[in-house]
């Protein structure tokens, strides 16, 4: 249970929000429908309401679809918007891409245009404060749209989980240094064999910048990049426990790494027969099935403006 509710915590998928004051009109509405609608960002101030995996926002600006050193992917979806501090990081990262060896970035999902819970795909990705970003380096910057939905990214983790792939290279060390280094930053999610790769050759100067890169199930076709709240939104929900809970003070090269390929693998035998509940556990709902009465009370008024 420790370990789910870290997980959980992990992933910023464990605040619960207050929905006083919901309209009553629209407050049994599913959420993933009336924000998946949205095709535009509203015109208000860019702010954000919530947390990663329970919000939306205002004022999200669009990631052009192509730039100089980048491009946002699977653009059928619309989901390369975000927060103005989150294109801006995009833009920045994607220009040390270039510096580092690469052509820049491949864009994967940020948010919807009013963030907020996904038809398909996402729990978190709902303040317009995190993105995906491709693990494959791009051969071309002018893509078309077909291209675009086709072309895959590849995998640099291996099957067994436990190790890299040949597509791994120092520069994809490099760009996810560059991108944990960038104060706006709070932290990084990666197959956990990356991490165990970035913590081979660290030095205790990497601390502050390694404790950001954060293991988790999945992540090897794509790193996911995750801002902290923006100046200007009191209403955003920062996540806990922080990277520096926890990695314990460290840079996360230790037992808690570790675990991602041992015990989570392989989960150890129960010796005995755990007992009973003394009440059956709720089943955690997805953010997909979220109505709006589950969101802050101000996403019913981002979502129809």
């Amino acid at each position: 249970m420790k370990r789910l509710s870290l997980l959980l915590g992990a992933l910023g998928l464990g605040a619960c929000v207050s929905s006083s004051a919901i309209d009553p009109a629209i407050a049994q509405q599913l959420a993933n429908q009336m924000f998946g609608a949205a095709t535009r960002g509203t015109s208000e101030p860019a702010q954000v309401y919530g947390s990663y995996a329970r919000g939306c926002g205002d004022g999200f600006v669009q990631l052009p679809e192509t730039g100089p050193t980048w491009q946002a992917m699977r653009l059928s979806r619309n989901r390369n918007w975000g927060h103005p501090e989150m294109i801006s990081v995009l833009q920045d990262l994607s220009r040390q891409a270039v510096q580092i060896g690469w052509n820049g970035l491949y864009v994967g999902d940020i948010s919807q245009p009013r963030g907020g819970p996904m038809t398909s795909g996402h729990a978190s990705h709902q303040m317009g404060l995190d993105a995906d970003i491709w693990m494959l380096p791009p051969g071309r910057l002018d893509l078309s749209r077909t291209e675009r939905e086709n072309l895959s990214s590849v995998s640099v983790r291996t099957e067994d989980q436990r190790g890299l792939t040949s597509h791994w290279t120092p520069q994809h060390a490099q760009v996810l240094r560059a991108a944990a280094s960038d104060p706006r930053v709070d932290r990084i999610f990666v197959a956990a064999a990356v991490k165990i790769e970035m913590c081979r050759t660290a030095t205790p100067a990497d601390t502050a910048w390694l404790q950001r890169i954060r293991p988790i199930q999945g992540h090897n076709y794509h790193f996911h990049v995750r801002l902290r709240c923006p100046a200007g939104s009191p209403s955003c929900e920062t996540q806990s426990p922080t990277v520096a809970e926890l990695s314990n003070g460290g840079n996360g090269c230790d037992d808690t790494l570790m675990w991602w390929v041992t015990d989570f693998l392989n989960p150890p035998r129960q010796t005995e027969r755990p007992a009973e509940p003394a009440e059956p556990t709720p089943r955690r709902r997805h953010p997909r099935e979220f109505v709006m009465a589950d969101l802050p009370r101000q996403c019913s008024e981002v979502v129809t403006r």
